[in-house]
């Protein structure tokens, strides 16, 4: 029997949905970070690139800016006031589909109250969702501008430390439920997933990296068998 992916179903929230994609999304951004170290980059809107060096070039999709000074989330699809060139929002136009095809408000409203964190978790979640290679917040004055950079275009460490370690830092960091963030997060990684009462287990190649949970679903521990 074929194992069920990780997709967004009717009854998902928002959060429910990050839950899912967020684990996946942070492994890429600790890939993006460990690829341009210090360099910030820079974003060129004619070009639809994001540069931090002259050897590290990235194609982008824009998804939206965050007044700083009054903490609003503006989406990109929300486009004639910005002018945004078309190509660059169709990702963003994308997720407000899937908004209206799943019911969820925060893809769909145009401009909402937001901070730093919540837009950081908004862009994970989108990049998760559509596979990015990561984000990235360009700093314009008193705007941010959160880009994705198209898949495949950042190399990507596959050790079971990293995958331990990435998990061990979402389920403490961000508000998700542990046992469906780890699924969501072996299951993208393309690793078979195995659930039982009070564990769950990700099978890479020979080893297993097993999660145990509390009766009310907390995560209580973590083991590997290396094999």
């Amino acid at each position: 029997m074929k194992e069920k992916g990780i997709t967004i179903e009717e009854s998902d929230s928002f959060q429910t949905i990050f839950t899912k994609y967020g684990a996946m999304a942070l492994d890429k951004q600790e890939s993006l970070a460990e690829l341009i170290g210090e360099n910030e980059g820079k974003l060129d809107i004619e070009k639809g690139t994001l540069s931090f060096s002259d050897e590290l070039n990235f194609d982008i999709n824009i998804l939206g800016t965050l007044s700083v000074e009054n903490n609003k989330w503006h989406w990109a699809w929300d486009n004639e006031e910005v002018g945004f060139p078309e190509k660059l929002i169709r990702e963003a136009e994308e997720v407000k589909k899937i908004g209206e095809k799943y019911d969820i408000s925060h893809f769909t409203t145009n401009i909402f109250d937001a901070d730093l964190t919540h837009c950081h978790i908004i862009a994970m979640t989108v990049s998760g969702i559509m596979d990015d290679s990561a984000y990235y917040a360009v700093d314009y004055d008193d705007i941010l501008i959160f880009v994705t950079i198209k898949p495949g275009a950042i190399p990507h460490d596959d050790t079971i430390e990293r995958f331990i370690n990435v998990y061990n830092r979402f389920q403490k960091e961000f508000d998700v439920k542990a046992r469906p963030a780890f699924e969501g997060y072996t299951k993208l990684r393309g690793y078979h997933y195995k659930e039982k009462d009070e564990f769950s287990v990700a099978k890479i190649n020979e080893s297993r990296v097993i999660v145990g949970f509390t009766e009310r679903g907390k995560f209580s521990h973590i083991q590997t068998m290396l094999e």
